[in-house]
């Protein structure tokens, strides 16, 4: 699914998302997270693919292992984030800065980056 349509995203705020990762939770796929401060917490192998984190504070957030395919990552803070072996196919990371995020073995085919 492209994420041309937002409504069909379900909207989480960040507490409920870190509660249900803590429970044992992956699956996330087309969740709106726009505006989420997810600062410092491990995600690691989370599927956030189809998900809208448009202007989400990222930074220094573990998401190594992650699907985020399809994911709308515009003017997301991602200073120091951890990108190891994700998965951004497709994935819009327009307006973000990814100089000092670790995209070590990250899969970024067809990813939109933009300054």
């Amino acid at each position: 699914m492209r994420n041309d349509s937002l409504t069909a995203l379900k909207i989480m705020n960040t507490k409920e998302l870190v509660s249900r990762y803590a429970a044992g939770q992956r699956d996330f796929r087309n969740t709106n997270l726009m505006a989420a401060n997810l600062r410092n917490i491990n995600l690691s192998g989370i599927n956030l693919s189809g998900a809208n984190l448009t202007k989400a504070n990222l930074t220094n957030t573990n998401l190594t292992c992650t699907n985020l395919t399809d994911a709308i990552l515009t003017g997301a803070n991602l200073n120091q984030t951890n990108f190891t072996k994700a998965n951004l196919t497709n994935a819009n990371l327009s307006n973000t800065n990814l100089s000092n995020a670790n995209v070590s073995q990250a899969h970024l085919r067809g990813a939109t980056i933009t300054d």
